[in-house]
């Protein structure tokens, strides 16, 4: 069905990027997969062509003009080509908005030029061991010390980990009040008592820098707190609209994608009546997801996307992703499908974490149910 969210200059946008993909990203995607992270190269492309400047002001070498739909289009250009570089996304969706909103101008004029530039990477340290949904029951604590906070700690399953330059950094400097006592620090990952741990191995998403963190003794300047003391857990739900919505749109262009190589794979031969009502099904459960995407999309930009239509937004579309993905799997020939360089078979794999992260599938329904009053 016709989509309307996109204008003109989305659709030259699409182009560039399209073309970017197919030369200077996909003949190098193996080594990625093999390396565990993207090349640095591929940051610095990305800062040239704007990409990791859309929604940043201007004066601080954001793409002028752009808005979430210029991510939107990355997302879905990357997943037609079968890529999974949820690290991007980390770094313009995710992270850039907390520098954006509660950035002091010095630490925007010292970290947005770079980070817009792909001169650095951004990664935000939320997750722990024994803390993943349940923020408040972090154990990484900054203790302040003069003008300097003491953190000790760790942090696990941080995307970007490996290779950022900067974490925004989830702490508890209040221990007793719970999810009222964390903020967020800006930590230059060349700080003393700064350690990357091992690089951890996943079920799919091979080219994704997955890391552990710690933190010994390291001593943070109180000048790099972010916003206020104690206000970080506000700050980090306030942008979890925008971070779900960037997971169902990259969920929704995955099982676009996954359902137009199934049926280029099947063109020219004499499928079955069980496949093409498969595909039938398929087709109608996507275009159902689209359109639920795009009206999130516009609600996003008006400002009137709630918590409650995001987390909707996500579950319908990782779900659907997981649905169309293994549907569209089956009905590629076993020779292929199931190998090494597959195509759908990398797709199966690196989709399903889509239903964990930000929120689980279980978590999407308790905020949904929430907002029916129950």
């Amino acid at each position: 069905m016709p989509r309307s969210v996109f204008t003109d200059e989305h659709d030259a946008f699409r182009a560039v990027i399209r073309e970017a993909l197919t030369t200077d990203v996909v003949p190098d995607y193996p080594s990625w997969r093999s390396s565990g992270m993207p090349s640095p190269t591929f940051w610095r492309r990305m800062g040239s062509l704007g990409v990791l400047g859309i929604s940043v002001p201007a004066e601080h070498g954001g793409l002028p003009g752009s808005d979430f739909r210029h991510s939107a289009v990355v997302t879905e250009e990357i997943q037609r080509l079968g890529l999974a570089i949820g690290g991007l996304r980390v770094h313009t969706d995710i992270c850039m908005p907390y520098l954006i909103e509660y950035g002091t101008p010095e630490q925007q004029a010292t970290w947005l030029p770079r980070l817009c530039a792909g001169e650095a990477v951004i990664a935000l340290g939320l997750s722990e061991a024994g803390a993943g949904s349940d923020l408040k029951a972090m154990a990484t604590r900054a203790e302040r010390v003069g003008d300097t906070y003491v953190v000790n700690g760790s942090k696990t399953f941080i995307s970007n980990g490996a290779a950022a330059d900067l974490v925004i950094l989830a702490v508890k400097t209040d221990p007793s009040a719970g999810r009222d006592g964390i903020s967020l620090l800006l930590v230059d990952t060349s700080t003393p008592g700064f350690e990357t741990g091992k690089h951890l191995d996943k079920l799919g998403l091979a080219a994704q820098d997955l890391a552990e963190l710690s933190f010994v003794d390291m001593h943070v300047p109180v000048t790099n707190l972010l916003g206020e003391e104690n206000e970080g857990f506000r700050y980090l739900t306030a942008n979890l609209a925008q971070e779900r919505l960037s997971i169902a749109v990259n969920s929704q262009a995955a099982a676009v994608a996954a359902l137009a190589w199934t049926v280029d794979e099947l063109a020219g031969t004499r499928p079955g009546q069980e496949a093409k009502f498969t595909l039938a099904a398929c087709a109608t459960e996507v275009a159902a997801g689209q359109a639920l995407v795009d009206q999130a999309i516009g609600a996003h930009l008006s400002g009137q996307l709630g918590v409650a239509d995001a987390a909707a937004a996500k579950l319908f579309c990782t779900e659907l992703q997981g649905r169309v993905v293994e549907r569209c799997l089956d009905l590629h020939p076993a020779g292929t499908a199931f190998r090494a360089d597959s195509t759908i078979g990398h797709a199966y794999l690196d989709g399903r974490v889509s239903r964990i992260y930000a929120g689980s599938s279980e978590i999407m329904k308790v905020i949904v149910s929430q907002q029916l009053g129950l």
